[in-house]
C-alpha cells in the first residue's frame, strides 16, 4: 500500500507537469517570468498595472507562469464556435476550429490563430525540457506546446483557461479577427 501511494504521488506530479506546466503554487511559477520582464513586447505595462487589470488567478497564470489545476478551467470542455483571446491584452490567439479534447485537463489547440501570435521559448524547470508559449503582444504566459497533437503539424497547445477569454461567434459583441 505504501508503494502504491508513493507511485500515485509521483504520477500525479508528472501528469501536472507534463500537460499543464508549472504547478500553480511553486516557486518556479513565481520566478519563471524574470527573463520575460527584460524582453520587449508591443504592449508594455508595469506589474502594478497588470495587477489592477487582471484577477488574482489571471495574474498568477499570465504574469507568474502559474498553472491552474487540471480539469478545473472554464474553457476545458467548451465546444461552441468562436475565438480565444489573450486575457491580458485581447490579442486573438486561437480559434475553436482548432480546439480538441486531448484528455489532459486543459484546453488544447492544434495550432495558433495566425503566424506571430505567440512566442515559444525553452522551459527547463523541474529538470524537464518543454516549450513555453507566450502571447507575442504582451509577453504573458499561456501554457506549453507539445508535439503529440493531431493533424499534419502534430502540435498540442496546452493552454490555461485563466490565460484566455472566449468570444462566441453568436454573441453580438463578437469581433472577427479582420475587424479587430
Amino acid at each position: 500500500m505504501k508503494h502504491f501511494l508513493i507511485l500515485a504521488a509521483i504520477g500525479g506530479t508528472l501528469f501536472t507537469a507534463g500537460c499543464g506546466g508549472i504547478a500553480a503554487d511553486s516557486p518556479a511559477a513565481r520566478n519563471s517570468l524574470s527573463s520575460t520582464n527584460t524582453m520587449k513586447f508591443p504592449l508594455q505595462r508595469t506589474e502594478e498595472e497588470w495587477r489592477k487589470i487582471l484577477t488574482p488567478e489571471q495574474y498568477h497564470v499570465l504574469r507568474e507562469a502559474g498553472t491552474e489545476r487540471a480539469f478545473t478551467g472554464k474553457y476545458y470542455a467548451t465546444t461552441e464556435p468562436g475565438i480565444y483571446r489573450c486575457a491580458a491584452c485581447g490579442e486573438i490567439l486561437f480559434k475553436s476550429d482548432d480546439k480538441f479534447d486531448s484528455h489532459c485537463g486543459w484546453p488544447s489547440f492544434s495550432e495558433i490563430a495566425a503566424q506571430g501570435k505567440v512566442i515559444e521559448r525553452d522551459d527547463t524547470t523541474y529538470g524537464m525540457h518543454r516549450t513555453e508559449v507566450l502571447c507575442a503582444n504582451c509577453g504573458s504566459h499561456l501554457g506549453h506546446v507539445f508535439d503529440d497533437g493531431p493533424g499534419p503539424k502534430g502540435l498540442r497547445y496546452c493552454i490555461n483557461s485563466a490565460s484566455i477569454n472566449f468570444a462566441d461567434t453568436n454573441s453580438p459583441t463578437f469581433i472577427t479577427p479582420e475587424k479587430k
